[in-house]
């Protein structure tokens, strides 16, 4: 059995809310990186204490009321579908907090974890808001949008960022890690990818493993799996026909994305 992919089960936790994806410490080869995806119905709520844990909320599709218990946000979300390719609304909550979620529309939400026991102000991230980027050249291209980027104070450890890759093209490439904590040319950092493709049917390939090869497995990866990345180097690959999305969460224990590229692959940057 893979230990670093998780296939979607449908766990419905009151009626119109379905857990789909739970990737937690006491289940999962990851200490600082939490996930979830949760279905929730037209009128339904998601409601969760965080405790020692500091929150994301992604309105990945449909719409969504957020509350804290002091400030609630309306009428989040932007897409039906994530390949819309546009960005949506998020909500960042902190540490010794709760909240709830209602569904406005039936919606599907991301839950992105990390412990955290400095509480910050709970914070709106607009659509609007979100800086959007196109890396790589040739068959190395994809479309970004930086949620929670590192250079966003507004969290203690989370890092969140969507990634879309076309057809053909390979992503989190060449391969690179983030495994060791060696300032200013490595930083440690766990990370989980939430995938899906369009259409549906289709997979990716997606390889993990270190210098040493006590990790090394190469995953296929259909829609709606979440992979691991507790250390290692991470790339993806795309099939021709099909479309790759994924959502990234980084987390460890400081909040600074340096990657490192594998030696025997870098000079593909060069090109």
């Amino acid at each position: 059995m893979n230990k670093l992919l998780r296939k979607p089960e449908k766990n419905e936790i009151s009626p119109g809310v379905t857990v789909v994806q739970e990737v937690l410490a006491e289940n999962s080869p990851l200490e600082y990186v939490g996930f979830k995806i949760v279905d929730i119905a037209l009128e339904s709520v998601y409601s969760e204490s965080l405790g020692k844990k500091e929150c994301c909320i992604v309105a990945l599709t449909g719409k969504i009321n957020v509350s804290d218990g002091k400030e609630t946000f309306k009428n989040l979300g932007t897409r039906q579908s994530v390949f819309e390719k546009i960005p949506t609304d998020s909500v960042y909550v902190s540490n010794d907090r709760k909240y709830e979620i209602e569904g406005v529309t039936q919606a599907r939400v991301a839950l992105c974890y990390s412990p955290s026991d400095r509480q910050l102000p709970t914070k709106l991230i607009k659509a609007s808001e979100i800086g959007i980027e196109h890396r790589g050249i040739l068959n190395n291209k994809r479309l970004v949008h930086n949620i929670l980027p590192d250079s966003d104070p507004s969290a203690n450890s989370l890092l969140v960022v969507e990634v879309f890759t076309e057809s053909g093209n390979w992503s989190s490439y060449p391969p690179h890690k983030h495994d060791r904590d060696n300032l200013p040319d490595e930083s440690f950092l766990e990370e989980s990818y939430y995938h899906e493709m369009n259409p549906q049917q289709g997979f990716v390939f997606q390889r993990v493993y270190t210098d040493d090869r006590s990790i090394d497995q190469t995953m296929t990866v259909e829609n709606g799996d979440v992979v691991m990345v507790p250390a290692g180097y991470h790339p993806v690959g795309v099939p021709d026909g099909y479309t790759s999305y994924y959502l990234n969460v980084m987390a460890g224990p400081k909040r600074i994305w340096k990657f490192y590229n594998d030696p025997d692959h870098e000079w593909i940057v060069s090109r």
